[in-house]
């Protein structure tokens, strides 16, 4: 048996008889009549994590309303699936709201967050009526304001508080800290709801607080929680205010390295956040905004070997380099965090040794790797690979650089699958410029 064959791999993927499957697809038969580079999400993976993560809080006794955040993977089918699964939407972009109501999620599902909402993009919030503003700043609080009077509406927000926690994560996606651009400190916030309190254009229906991306830990998530229940309660004291929801953000982490990584537990969050809100005399309802969690794992980027290239050397320490298909355009998480994503062949064969790979990309950039040093078993040109854990932040994050087209997306459903985006072509590249 190979170090593959007995790989712990996500729900949902399997080997038999040495081939890779996604739920009851070969994925060698999508690597075939798609094509490479193309993601692939497993629907029923989506459902069951889905599932999982409001199972876990309903248990828990907490009355909990989902908004899946987009960011993380929004192409249309997959909001609507989560959509149909009863999950609202976390948007962060006019577009990202575009992309929710078109998908069929209400409106009143939908918060918006982010620190730089335009105005336009305020009044198409505005004008959709939906659920929240999540205000990161006192300006854009007022913009919000001088918006929905403009418009004659009452605008619904929730302030973002930063609670200066650390998030144990990477620098590039924490969020919580006193240096990081996102939310406002607690005094701000307390001033500031005093305000919307006195404005018949605003209303202010929750606390919200979101320390980080990629979270293994859930511990800080409660001693940010607790910085926005104790202030909730200052809140609804001092301003006769009673709040909606408390909002504790998303964050939870998944396992990308799956011999030494464990999955963060919403079983385990739920517990944690039952006993901090045991604390308080009120019972607060909550809304979360998970993305990552719900989508990295069930995802996976198939890609092709090009070429296999060496130096010609003697040398044990020259690399050996397996040139494919996908390049840092598609997954640029390795570029970027040097995010580590496991990588297995589509079929596995006997006798194969393994030789430590440089996994790399056409793009003209040495930051072009999708692994360095990763034991695989014998290449060869023309066979296929599948990356793992490319559900979230990965064709959201793809670009056209070197003008290269995007990849297509692939749904599998049990035994059936569908392209839910087809492949670019170089007429897609040069649509909408001039000669």
């Amino acid at each position: 048996m190979t170090s593959f064959e007995k790989l712990p791999l996500p729900p949902g993927f399997s080997y038999r008889e040495g081939q890779l499957y996604l739920e009851e697809l070969k994925l060698s038969e999508i690597a075939r009549e798609v094509g490479t580079p193309c993601f692939v999400y497993g629907a029923n993976v989506l459902r069951q994590n889905y599932q999982r993560y409001t199972t876990a809080f309903a248990e828990a006794g907490l009355d909990l309303s989902v908004c899946y955040a987009l960011k993380a993977c929004s192409n249309l089918a997959v909001v609507r699936l989560f959509g149909e699964e009863g999950a609202g939407a976390d948007v962060v972009s006019g577009g990202e709201l575009f992309r929710a109501l078109k998908a069929g999620i209400a409106s009143d599902k939908i918060v918006f967050a982010g620190v730089g909402k335009t105005s336009a993009e305020i009044e198409m919030g505005l004008n959709a009526g939906i659920r929240a503003f999540n205000v990161e700043s006192e300006p854009e609080l007022e913009l919000i304001e001088q918006r929905a009077k403009a418009l004659e509406r009452i605008a619904r927000v929730s302030m973002r508080v930063n609670p200066d926690v650390e998030a144990h994560t990477h620098h590039y996606i924490t969020t919580g800290k006193k240096a990081n651009k996102f939310g406002m400190p607690v005094a701000q916030v307390t001033r500031l709801a005093g305000r919307v309190a006195k404005s018949p254009y605003l209303r202010l229906v929750g606390l919200q607080s979101h320390i980080g991306s990629q979270l293994l830990e859930v511990e800080p998530l409660a001693e940010a929680l607790r910085v926005v229940a104790g202030l909730a309660l200052k809140i609804e004291r001092d301003e006769n205010i009673a709040l909606d929801y408390l909002d504790i953000g998303g964050g939870l982490g998944v396992a990308y390295n799956l011999r030494e990584e464990q999955t963060a537990s919403p079983e385990k969050l739920a517990a944690l956040v039952k006993e901090v809100l045991a604390d308080y005399p009120k019972s607060w309802p909550l809304l979360c905004e998970p993305g990552r969690w719900l989508v990295a794992n069930a995802g996976v980027l198939l890609t092709e070997v090009l070429y296999l290239k060496e130096d010609g050397s003697d040398d044990e320490n020259s690399p050996h380099f397996a040139i494919v298909d996908a390049a840092m355009n598609d997954l640029i998480r390795p570029s970027l965090y040097q995010a580590y994503h496991e990588i297995v062949p589509l079929q596995l064969e006997p006798d194969r040794e393994l030789t430590n790979y440089e996994i790399v990309g056409p793009v003209c950039e040495s930051g072009d790797f999708l692994a360095h040093a990763r034991p695989l078993p014998g290449l060869q040109a023309g066979e296929k690979l599948a990356i793992l854990g490319a559900g979230a932040y990965s064709f959201s994050m793809s670009s056209n650089y070197n003008s290269r087209g995007r990849a297509a997306e692939v749904l599998v459903d049990g035994t059936n699958w569908k392209i839910i985006r087809s492949r670019e072509t170089y007429e897609d590249l040069v649509r909408g410029e001039a000669e």
